[in-house]
């Protein structure tokens, strides 16, 4: 039949990768964990935190994922034959118990020992008729009862004002107030279950599946409980499975040439084991971080979301109430209540946004571009780039996996409406956008800076960090949308051959280039960033991004007027500053869209401004007989189009006289604007 699998398949055979020995699933997880609480202050790596625990230290991901930081204090936990309190724990020596008896076999929480229990503890059977609640567990659980069933107090435990709820287990614990038990379709655990609203825990991670219903998940976090979805927590135990097929594709190919013995190919699937298993930690981390960046977007706009749900749901792709998204009325209020999207909700969107993507790429050219095929490269360990590099570019599935590795990538980097609003805003198709984005990343060294700031966990806040990987989008979204406008006829790699050393050069001395009110922003933005533990060329960089995206027009015109980048810059950021440029694009950024077509006004608003400041730096520089020093030069310039200046500057007094013209005020300023850079050619 030419089955050419093999053992290629999840979790295959005796030579894979064991799951539960990596313990992949709960790794996974708690990166989900990690990024909740660093948001909300709390490092789960130092500081000490309160957990509930669904299933106990013989599960793999319960028992994995509760060995993966010692400062946790697990107060109680439950599975189907016991219920385990322990109200006042030794974090260390919890952990060390905790440790025995995963490597246990078949234990259960009966074989934790007595004497680690603190006071008013203990491990009780689910069968008992009734439980002594102590004094300890009173406080700890939130119970005014002296006595309770044992599922009255696992409801309790659910209840309880903690840190973490950690669910490692099998069953539905949580719905939604609006839901019945017999929607859930979970009798077994029918008696235990609390509602969404009724959660006091600050974060949920999800370990196992189906913990919470979808609805109960959406109905936690309108009550600011932290939580995903199950399928974004725990994504590491699938994820593995695809290295591993994809790995084993690729190496069986080697061991059919004769290259390689069975040995040596099982000798080397286990010695990349750790490499795989960081490999599918980095998705799980980036994807979280997507999904925060994403709900902070939300807040500031949620049109985009709205029409990229009805999109989907036109083309057939989704079903709105299958995946229990809002109706759009639901999502117009929220927006009118400044409300944004929620976590739960935006999980469901993301894997969308990556599927969809990935679909539009691998009917495209894209995977086959010379460039960007080298994403084939990310998904496997490194020991097998160096080695097997021909063979991996042979590999069955490569374009496959480069669509995947590009979709993911880019949804990760720039949010789960990017593709939209482009779309939107230039006409593009999804593969051309995908293409000018890695155009855009690797001529502005997007990764790097990128993993720049992931590199500060824990050492600055997560709010800067985000607000720092904001101004990158913001950047990246509108290079993108110039790449392809511009038609440059290059290829993708001497496009950012050309552009990424002339735009580096150009960012090592933004500080020196900028003038007026952009070098002061600038300038305060910097300190604003080192201030909070940012380092200065990092801090220096980010706080460069609305000033640095106008390189691409500087290089441009560089070329076309035989001058060097750092000539034309000067002169650019003169001509800004004379005519306050950058603080009439911020008033365009600040004006308020009601609708896509106010979205795509601003946006064209901000567009033509730049183009405008690029013909007026062009001019400048071709004035004849003109000063060689920037500033004078550009005075000459001024002086040679004195009424058209003046009548700009009356115009600029306008709008700084909070003039309410909105979207018809800024079409006239462009249009005056328009006037001043085309003077020359109309004398």
């Amino acid at each position: 039949y030419g089955h050419w699998l093999g053992d290629a398949f999840a979790s295959g055979g005796a030579n894979g990768y064991d799951h539960k020995k990596m313990g992949i699933t709960a790794r996974g997880a708690w990166e989900s964990v990690k990024r909740h609480f660093r948001n909300l202050g709390v490092n789960t790596q130092q500081d000490l935190f309160t957990v509930v625990g669904i299933g106990d230290m013989a599960g793999d991901v319960f028992g994995n994922g509760m060995l993966l930081s010692d400062k946790i204090q697990l107060v109680g936990a439950f599975n189907h034959l016991h219920i385990f309190v322990d109200p006042n724990p030794d974090a260390a020596a919890a952990f060390a118990e905790r440790k025995r008896l995963f490597n246990l076999p078949r234990s259960s929480w009966e074989d934790y020992s007595s004497e680690l229990i603190s006071q008013g503890g203990g491990v009780f059977s689910r069968s008992a008729k009734s439980i002594t609640i102590t004094p300890e567990m009173q406080q700890v659980f939130g119970i005014e009862e002296t006595r309770l069933s044992p599922n009255d107090l696992i409801r309790a435990m659910l209840k309880a004002k903690v840190d973490l709820i950690w669910n490692g287990g099998i069953g539905t614990y949580v719905k939604s107030s609006e839901e019945t038990d017999a929607d859930v379709g979970d009798k077994a655990n029918d008696a235990l279950r609390i509602n969404g609203k009724e959660l006091n825990c600050r974060v949920v991670g999800e370990g196992g599946n189906l913990g919470l219903t979808q609805r109960g998940r959406m109905e936690a976090a309108a009550n600011g409980v932290r939580v995903y979805t199950d399928f974004i927590d725990n994504a590491g135990g699938v994820n593995c499975s695809d290295h591993e097929v994809n790995i084993k594709i690729l190496i069986d190919e080697v061991v059919k040439r004769g290259d390689m013995t069975d040995k040596q190919r099982n000798q080397l699937l286990a010695d990349m084991t750790e490499e795989v298993a960081d490999l599918v930690i980095l998705d799980n981390y980036r994807q979280t971080q997507a999904l925060d960046l994403s709900e902070i977007l939300s807040h500031q706009g949620m049109g985009p979301y709205r029409r990229f749900i009805s999109e989907l749901e036109s083309a057939g792709q989704i079903d709105r109430e299958l995946e229990f998204l809002p109706a759009d009325d639901v999502l117009k209020e929220r927006a009118s209540n400044n409300q944004g999207m929620r976590l739960p909700e935006l999980s469901v969107l993301i894997s969308y946004a990556k599927s969809t993507l990935k679909g539009d790429l691998i009917n495209s050219d894209v995977p086959d571009d010379l460039y960007i095929h080298r994403h084939l490269e990310r998904l496997f360990p490194a020991v097998l780039t160096e080695r097997y590099q021909t063979e991996m570019y042979d590999h069955r599935l490569k374009r496959e996996i480069v669509a995947t590795q590009v979709a993911n990538d880019l949804v990760d980097h720039m949010g789960i409406v990017f593709v939209r609003r482009l779309m939107d805003s230039t006409g593009a198709g999804r593969a051309g956008i995908a293409r000018a984005y890695v155009v855009a990343r690797d001529a502005f060294n997007l990764t790097d800076l990128w993993a720049q700031i992931e590199a500060l966990d824990n050492q600055v806040p997560s709010r800067v960090q985000y607000s720092m990987m904001l101004d990158l989008m913001r950047m990246i979204r509108r290079a993108t949308r110039w790449f392809l406008r511009q038609h440059l006829g290059l290829s993708t790699q001497d496009t950012i051959e050309y552009f990424g050393p002339r735009l580096a050069q150009l960012q090592e001395s933004i500080g020196e280039l900028l003038s007026g009110e952009e070098q002061v922003a600038w300038r305060k933005r910097c300190d604003e960033l080192q201030a909070a533990g940012v380092p200065e060329a990092l801090a220096a960089t980010v706080a460069a991004a609305p000033s640095l995206y106008a390189g691409l027009g500087i290089i441009q015109a560089a070329r076309i007027t035989n001058e060097k980048p750092q000539r034309v810059a000067e002169v650019f950021y003169e001509i800004g500053s004379r005519l306050e440029l950058p603080w009439m694009i911020q008033q365009v950024t600040h004006l308020e869209v009601r609708d896509s077509w106010q979205a795509q006004a601003r946006e064209t608003f901000r567009d033509d401004i730049d183009r405008q400041q690029l013909a007026l730096t062009t001019s400048v520089l071709k004035l004849e007989a003109g000063s060689r020093d920037t500033q004078e030069r550009v005075a000459q310039w001024l002086e040679q189009h004195a009424e058209l200046h003046r009548r700009w500057c009356r115009l600029i007094d306008e709008v700084r006289g909070g003039s309410e013209g909105g979207f018809a005020l800024f079409a006239v300023a462009v249009r005056e604007l328009v006037d001043l850079a085309e003077s020359d050619s109309k004398a």
